[in-house]
């Protein structure tokens, strides 16, 4: 009698900068837990940088032992050998499917595929590009190089139609492009609904990212400064503008307000224990700070940047707000960037109606079960397969 032998897996890498603490990175985290089900993974790294957990039966190559924090020019004499390592790797395990995650990986999956054609390179953009450079040589390199490495491979995934939309537009890609959301695991624990329908002296809001500019944190803290109403404002995560907005804490006399809590493990903790999320940001890939504050549970607000608040909160759905107010949305409430008279407004919105926050909140849970890893690895798979 004939046994039939299982089906033999495909070999596929998946290149990433690091594994450290960015949005991206969490979401190659996650896949990771459905990929080695499905395919002989490797995880392919330039520095030995891993923040989060990796599946045991997951291979990890790291292409460099220095450290990513190295001088620009050296970061440029490590790029090359990264192209040469990485053709290598990929002709030597017989690599079928290679995924790439951010700019510089995505740029070598395409010189990749110019000299091997058995590979199906597949590559992922995770921010707003035209906003995503640090300066107008930057805007320009990728304006020259986008359209020649992206346009050699075989597809591309992105986390937001605006994103798809500003690639097409403005960088000249035209490869295939579809969007597959980021993927979450709903946590164990979640916020009780009505649990926030009582009215509060002090209401707890909460915000988790970068100190940067691009995170614009000074606009909750301007916010809360304006208003008439009690808050209790925790910031979690570090970054280059900590002392400055430690200043400006100080200078609004709101050090019994608001609190810098650093970078800290346990977000989910910080989470549960607040009344109400807030996204800032001047503009964003997908934001992965608040679709986590949705599973556990929170009522949110954001600025209406590009993108993916929209996404979330009004199901893409354009919206014309006016300065100084805010739009209920679908899913949450949403503001102008940097219009923090408006975001005052929206947040009093939330202290002064508790049953909003109770509504909201089971809002937030139910859109956020849209995300699980489930479902996005389903279109994931789908996606580099066909």
């Amino acid at each position: 009698k004939q046994t039939m032998s299982p089906k033999t897996k495909q070999n596929i890498s998946i290149l990433s900068i690091t594994l450290g603490s960015g949005g991206a990175e969490k979401v190659i985290s996650l896949l990771l837990k459905e990929l080695k089900n499905d395919y002989n993974v490797t995880l392919v790294l330039f520095y030995n940088t891993i923040h989060f957990p990796v599946p045991e039966e997951i291979t990890i190559k790291v292409l460099s032992e220095n450290e990513p924090d190295r001088p620009f020019y050296l970061k440029m004499i490590d790029s090359l050998r990264f192209i040469t390592k990485y053709y290598r790797f990929v002709k030597t395990e017989d690599i079928a499917i290679s995924v790439s995650f951010l700019a510089f990986p995505n740029l070598i999956n395409g010189i990749i595929s110019m000299f091997n054609k058995s590979v199906k390179t597949i590559i992922s953009e995770r921010g707003f590009p035209s906003d995503n450079v640090t300066s107008k040589l930057s805007l320009y390199i990728s304006k020259l190089f986008y359209p020649i490495f992206y346009n050699r491979c075989d597809k591309l995934f992105s986390n937001s139609v605006h994103i798809n939309r500003d690639l097409k537009d403005n960088f000249g890609v035209k490869i295939p492009m579809e969007v597959i959301y980021n993927p979450i695991v709903i946590p164990e624990k979640t916020i009780v609904a009505k649990d926030l329908n009582v009215n509060t002296t002090s209401l707890k809001i909460i915000t988790a990212g970068t100190l940067n500019k691009r995170k614009n944190q000074i606009m909750v803290i301007r916010a809360i400064k304006a208003s008439a109403l009690d808050y209790n404002f925790s910031i979690l995560g570090g970054g280059d503008l900590q002392d400055y907005l430690q200043n400006e804490i100080s200078a609004s006399q709101l050090n019994d307000s608001v609190f810098l809590k650093g970078k800290v493990k346990n977000v989910n903790d910080y989470l549960l224990d607040s009344h109400c999320f807030v996204l800032s940001s001047f503009t964003e890939g997908f934001p992965n700070a608040l679709i986590e504050a949705m599973a556990i549970g929170l009522p949110c607000i954001s600025t209406n940047c590009l993108s993916g608040p929209l996404e979330l909160l009004n199901e893409n759905k354009e919206v014309d707000i006016k300065v100084g107010e805010f739009f209920i949305g679908k899913y949450g409430l949403l503001v102008n960037n940097d219009d923090h008279i408006a975001l005052r407004h929206a947040l009093d919105y939330f202290h002064k109606n508790p049953q909003e926050r109770e509504k909201y909140s089971m809002l937030s849970l139910e859109r956020a079960k849209e995300y699980q890893l489930d479902s996005i690895y389903a279109k994931f798979n789908q996606f580099i397969q066909k």
